[in-house]
């Protein structure tokens, strides 16, 4: 992380401790983060933030991972072929207009109140941007390099793998660090409804109990995970791609 980034948060953190301190003056409003943080270390002495963390974590990284996995292939599919396209994009239009955090309680009836539920919204909300990005970036790559390729006699399982997987990279990254986000998103609404464990219970209770300082440690856990999430892939980015980093400085 850069020097101006870090001095940025540190900046934001000290404001944030004196508005909540010498203006608002309101725990009910806004908790400084020195109360964030002995809440923090209340509840991980009672062990209680540990079974949230691991609950939502796990269901944020099968669902997440589906969602890649799922998401990039179905989205190299549309890209080279106007078959698939013409067979899914009516859906995927259909699904990305769609506000699909309302199927979380229907996903909880039909799967359960266990974290498969969690998991497909969390799926579901994440693999949208992934398919549509890395379709995007296939049909977008020059077709003076495809042409040229072809005229050297290259295959199409080169010309695929030569030319249109590293074109399309930086568009299916932009794809995962938005996944990331909607995952998040859909791990904790789903967790709204029906269960006794995860990071969006421990809001939801919080909220109603009014604890701030409590509802603010989760909030700033999954910030953080949605940061530490976007900067690996950023670092992965880098290493499957090192030529992007030195062609955007040139």
């Amino acid at each position: 992380m850069k020097k101006a980034s870090v001095l940025s948060l540190i900046g934001g953190v000290i404001l944030w401790e004196l508005v909540a301190r010498f203006i608002v003056k309101s725990t009910l409003i806004i908790v400084p983060p020195s109360h964030v943080v002995r809440a923090f270390v209340d509840l991980v002495r009672q062990g209680e933030l540990q079974t949230h963390v691991y609950v939502s974590g796990l269901e944020f990284v099968v669902g997440f991972g589906l969602a890649a996995v799922v998401g990039v292939l179905l989205g190299l599919a549309i890209g080279v072929s106007d078959l698939v396209r013409d067979v899914l994009e009516p859906w995927l239009s259909a699904l990305y207009a769609t506000p699909v955090v309302a199927f979380a309680p229907l996903f909880v009836v039909w799967m359960g109140i266990g974290p498969s539920s969690k998991v497909a919204v969390a799926f579901l909300l994440a693999v949208l941007p992934i398919i549509i990005n890395t379709s995007a970036g296939i049909r977008t790559t020059d077709q003076n390099l495809v042409d040229v390729a072809r005229s050297f006699s290259a295959t199409r399982g080169q010309v695929f793998f030569k030319i249109l997987i590293p074109y399309a990279l930086a568009f299916i990254i932009a794809g995962l660090r938005l996944g990331v986000g909607r995952a998040i998103i859909g791990v904790v609404v789903a967790e709204f409804f029906g269960t006794r464990a995860g990071l969006g219970y421990l809001i939801l209770t919080s909220s109603q109990l009014f604890d701030t300082s409590a509802l603010f440690v989760a909030v700033v856990i999954l910030a953080g995970v949605g940061v530490l999430s976007v900067v690996a892939l950023q670092k992965l980015e880098r290493w499957l791609a090192p030529w992007r980093e030195f062609a955007i400085r040139t």
